[in-house]
């Protein structure tokens, strides 16, 4: 690795990154007054403050934070390069709300330095992608290698789905060109022992569930085997969606073929990672994955349907809770969908099959949010291919490997349909334990250099791959 990105982290980075998780500039979905509160506006000014300084070094660059009325800002920086051809590098800078759980001497807003990992909420998704990207440039204009035209998009919408993003892309579409290569660093890692290329994002079909039953709660020892209870309405409800004893989902529109290059993907990884594919998950007790195959584990994350029910309301603290019959139970749902699969018409499909024919007439709505569907990437060009294995190689010690991720990120599949010719890296720092969204969420330093220092790798190859 280049002892310039070792420097730059180290002295750099990893200082500005610290003061920025102290900022609880969450999502505008977990903030609804975040412009009256600031604290995305000071995230965007610390990250602003550190790139115009290091761009004074990249002759020509310019930075505008741009912000369209009503919408959160987002960064937009442009470094010229040589011949014809633009690079797309995409991150983002909101967060996720403080979840519970830390661990003592932990927090969301609180940066601690533990054997080389920066604990804190955004470091890793995905505060570090900015300054990934531009540790890339820069380590390449202190070797003196040649880039094509970049551009830098950080945004402040995506934990809340991206839906500022299409506005904000169609502003600054001439600017932008069309991006022969688009660089996301938002990504996760199956370990942090190589480069890891993700090749596909499920999407996603949510919204909430409410099954009323009464207009007030009830003493349960009057209404119950009456009233009919709310939360057995919506438990049944469920079951018309999901197998409560496998977890297999029952909708047929769920499904997707899996392209046999994914099928093969997922059994290298599966021999890469082994039981890491789960053991890295903090179960409790004696729970036990849902299935013995990894290969198999690893397919249910990437290319199948998969319910959670992510928060609740109608309920009291149990501490509060009286022997009440209760009016309403209303439940979140996140339906994840395969890479490949309409997340909207998979919506309207379980707003149908939850609302039909309510169970004793009960008030059932499924007030659902739009569908995001999710990517699957192009295949690689022989050039990029040949590029990532070397970069791996060299930095890491190991081949580049490939896997899907179970996640979104709403930016690929509007990227995918407007450069359908476009070549894709997207890649990340989300590791084992990482734990993205959830308490004790970390930046592994060592992992992010190695990426940085791939990225600039992938660069200099794109500049260099017609000569």
């Amino acid at each position: 690795m280049p002892s310039f990105i070792e420097r730059l982290w180290d002295e750099e980075i990893v200082p500005t990154l610290t003061d920025y998780i102290r900022i609880p500039n969450k999502s505008p979905a977990f903030d609804s007054e975040w412009a009256s509160h600031g604290h995305m506006d000071k995230a965007v000014a610390l990250f602003e403050g550190w790139a115009r300084e290091k761009l004074k070094r990249l002759a020509g660059s310019t930075l505008e934070v741009v912000r369209l009325k009503d919408r959160t800002p987002l960064i937009f920086i442009e470094v010229p390069g040589n011949g014809n051809d633009t690079v797309l590098l995409y991150g983002h800078l909101d967060k996720q709300p403080e979840m519970k759980g830390w661990t003592e001497g932990t927090g969301p807003w609180m940066p601690v330095m533990k054997e080389g990992r920066l604990y804190g909420r955004g470091g890793a998704d995905d505060g570090y992608a900015m300054f990934a990207a531009l540790s890339a440039l820069l380590a390449l204009k202190e070797q003196g290698k040649a880039h094509a035209r970049c551009v830098i998009v950080i945004e402040a919408c995506e934990e809340s789905g991206s839906y500022d993003l299409p506005f904000y892309i169609d502003h600054l579409s001439e600017r932008i060109g069309t991006p022969s290569l688009v660089v996301c660093l938002d990504s996760g890692c199956g370990n942090y022992d190589q480069l890891w290329l993700t090749t596909s994002l499920r999407g996603i079909a949510m919204g909430n569930l409410t099954v009323r039953v009464l207009d007030e709660g009830v003493h349960s020892g009057d209404a119950s085997g009456i009233v009919p209870s709310s939360f057995r309405i919506a438990r049944g409800l469920l079951s018309r969606i999901e197998d409560e004893a496998t977890g297999q989902i029952k909708l047929d529109e769920f499904f997707v073929q899996i392209p046999p290059e994914r099928l093969e993907q997922a059994h290298q990884a599966a021999r890469i990672l082994g039981e890491e594919v789960y053991t890295k998950l903090p179960f409790s007790g004696a729970t036990k994955p849902m299935a013995q195959d990894v290969t198999e584990l690893i397919l249910n994350r990437t290319w199948r349907p998969a319910l959670a029910v992510t928060g609740a309301d109608g309920y009291p603290e149990p501490a509060n809770a009286g022997n009440v019959l209760l009016p309403y139970t209303t439940l979140k749902l996140s339906m994840r969908t395969p890479p490949t699969c309409d997340a909207g018409r998979a919506t309207e499909v379980v707003k149908r099959a939850l609302e039909t024919d309510p169970p004793y007439g009960a008030s059932v709505e499924f007030d659902a949010e739009e569908g995001q569907s999710g990517w699957n990437a192009p295949a690689l060009a022989p050039w990029l291919a040949a590029s990532l294995e070397r970069a791996s190689t060299a930095h890491f010690g190991k081949t580049v490997a490939f896997m899907g991720e179970g996640g979104s990120i709403p930016f690929m599949a509007m990227l995918g349909k407007r450069y359908p010719e476009t070549q894709f890296v997207v890649t990340g720092v989300l590791g084992p334990h990482s734990n993205a969204h959830g308490p004790n969420e970390f930046l592994d330093i060592s992992t992010a250099k190695k990426v940085s220092a791939c990225i600039a790798d992938v660069l200099a190859d794109h500049a260099g791959r017609a000569r």
